[in-house]
């Protein structure tokens, strides 16, 4: 039998992650881990790096083309990855 105050353990690690300030690391992780899914594997294969930092998402693209391509739909990746992360994780994209 469940006590009012009792919580979920998905509530209560969400409510440790957020005291312990490593929610936010968690997301990010999690958003590097499905790059694949969020731009498609054509575009994953040719991202030399990728790092949050500072809600500010670091791409290094070996393809000049595909680079531009992402440059043009940038608001729109912001977008999907903040609708995954269902939380503001990144605000901009940087082109390295």
């Amino acid at each position: 039998m469940r006590k009012a105050n009792d919580k979920s353990l998905k509530d209560a690690i969400e409510q440790m992650m957020q005291v312990y300030k490593i929610k936010r690391k968690f997301d990010e992780t999690g958003i590097i881990a499905s790059w694949p899914n969020l731009v498609g594997k054509s575009v994953a294969n040719r991202t030399k790096e990728l790092f949050i930092h500072d809600k500010k998402l670091f791409l290094r693209i070996e393809s000049s083309v595909i680079k531009n391509e992402l440059m043009m739909i940038r608001s729109q990746i912001i977008e999907k990855i903040n609708n995954e992360a269902k939380s503001l994780l990144i605000e901009e994209i940087v082109f390295l």
